[in-house]
């Protein structure tokens, strides 16, 4: 089982993109994050995205997205997520857990503007059994992400499950 723990922070705003260091740091401003804001069926304040800046700062990958274009824009609300472990892995290592986590969150919570995502994902057996054996532990300021998140318990247990075998007593 490969273990991703991520420590969250936030909440940031669209105009802290340009001036936040902490979305700006080329050094450090990686990861995994999550945008919250109004969607016309949902409603406001809802998880709208999770994506991934990699090998790009947040503050660079979230300014392509045009959240500035929200019905709610004023209100949007960001949340980063950074690796920890107890040793640095290599870039590419840090890549391949950045990548598996961002696409269980995205495969476990269904935000709203991931539909493209969630349909590739839901179809794409290679995806889903790259993250079969991940889990990834929330830690902090997580919003209304799980704390915690298995690919054994939403992709593996799915593949034997069927109801009509359950115990009776």
């Amino acid at each position: 089982m490969e273990k991703i723990y991520l420590t969250w922070d936030g909440p940031y705003f669209l105009k802290d993109l340009k001036e936040d260091e902490t979305l700006n740091d080329e050094r450090h401003s990686y990861g995994i994050y999550q945008i919250y804001g109004a969607h016309p069926v949902y409603g406001s304040n809802v998880l709208l995205y999770i994506g991934k800046a990699d090998r790009q700062t947040f503050s660079k990958r979230i300014l392509q997205e045009y959240w500035t274009f929200n019905s709610d824009s004023k209100n949007i609300e960001i949340y980063i997520g950074k690796l920890f472990a107890k040793n640095q892995p290599s870039n590419d290592e840090w890549g391949n857990l950045i990548s598996h986590a961002e696409k269980l969150l995205i495969y476990t919570h269904s935000p709203a503007q991931n539909s493209a995502n969630i349909n590739t994902l839901s179809k794409d057996h290679q995806i889903l059994s790259e993250i079969r054996n991940v889990r990834v532990i929330n830690y902090d300021n997580y919003r209304d992400l799980m704390p915690e998140v298995s690919g054994d318990i939403y992709i593996d247990s799915l593949d034997w499950y069927d109801n009509s075998k359950i115990f009776t007593m």
